[in-house]
């Protein structure tokens, strides 16, 4: 099975949650909304679907659903955990429910060195039959993968994407920066920018593609600086990543992104509050009012309503 559709933007939906369940109308109505935008692909499970907050049942259940609703737009499932074992028996669950590629961050109680990093992805890779995008996310899981990191990792079977922290906001400093790491995996596996605020950058300075949590919720905004960045436009991508410069700004706030999405996602109807697995609280009434104002700043409403906090 290829991986040709890594490309593009690449959309986290939230998991919503009603009473500690999966909300399986609400997982599938953000589904319609990504395919009906026209994204590149979906990723349930990342880090805005609060992976290591579920249950491997409520996992199994997220990915069926999103694969089940994404009407043949490729669904990449995140299948991180402490243990390898895990890792392998949620990779099994997400193959079989039609995932067409998995997601694996180094999630760890204890700190890993790297060679038991490349262990992690080593015991992963053993079972797979779909592609393997290696996850770097240091701000949530606090282990740092080093370029040498990236190189063994990258060399291994299966493995088709490096999902990259957040590059540097100079245009000059990215594109070094991403030489870098172009320089030290093979040829064949793209690099996918995360960290919003830095997409339309990171597109600039090479990258394949954005895999973007904002794009989960509003998936036309984050298409919209996607498309004009992949088309070479930089001076409009660059003016529509600075008029979400509001959202960028909340998401530093709010140490994240999730919070804010899910209050976006809440606030346009798409979820009932809470939506987030505690002990993670909704928004206070104050950011929760600054998300509206943003909003309408933005002229996002409701679907088929006005815009503000809803």
């Amino acid at each position: 099975m290829g991986d040709d559709w890594l490309t593009g933007v690449s959309a986290f939906p939230l998991t919503p949650l009603r009473d500690g369940r999966v909300d399986e109308a609400a997982l599938a109505g953000l589904v319609h909304r990504l395919v009906g935008a026209g994204v590149e692909s979906i990723g349930v499970l990342g880090s805005t679907g609060a992976y290591t907050y579920l249950t491997r049942e409520q996992r199994r259940q997220v990915a069926r659903i999103a694969a089940a609703e994404s009407d043949g737009v490729p669904v990449l499932v995140g299948v991180g955990h402490c243990a390898s074992s895990e890792v392998a028996a949620l990779a099994q669950d997400a193959q079989q429910a039609g995932a067409r590629g998995v997601l694996l961050a180094p999630v760890a109680y204890q700190p890993l060195t790297d060679d038991e990093i490349v262990a992690l992805y080593e015991d992963a890779v053993r079972e797979l039959s779909v592609p393997l995008v290696v996850y770097d996310n240091p701000a949530t899981t606090h282990v740092e993968l080093s370029l040498e990191t990236y190189a063994r990792v990258a060399s291994l079977p299966r493995v088709a994407a490096v999902k990259i922290p957040p590059v540097p906001l100079d245009a000059a400093a990215a594109r070094a920066h991403l030489q870098r790491i172009r320089e030290a995996v093979p040829a064949n596996v793209r690099i996918g920018v995360s960290g919003d605020g830095a997409g339309a950058i990171g597109l600039l300075a090479g990258c394949d593609l954005w895999f973007s949590a904002l794009a989960g919720t509003l998936p036309e905004h984050v298409l919209a600086i996607g498309r004009a960045a992949q088309s070479g436009d930089a001076a409009l991508a660059t003016a529509l990543s600075d008029r979400l410069q509001g959202l960028w700004d909340l998401f530093a706030r709010c140490g994240g992104s999730i919070r804010v999405v899910a209050e976006i996602a809440a606030q346009l109807g798409l979820v009932q509050r809470p939506v987030l697995p505690r002990p993670l609280l909704p928004l206070d009434p104050v950011l929760q009012g600054d998300v509206a104002e943003v909003l309408a700043g933005l002229g996002v409403s409701r679907p088929g309503g006005r815009a503000g906090s809803g």
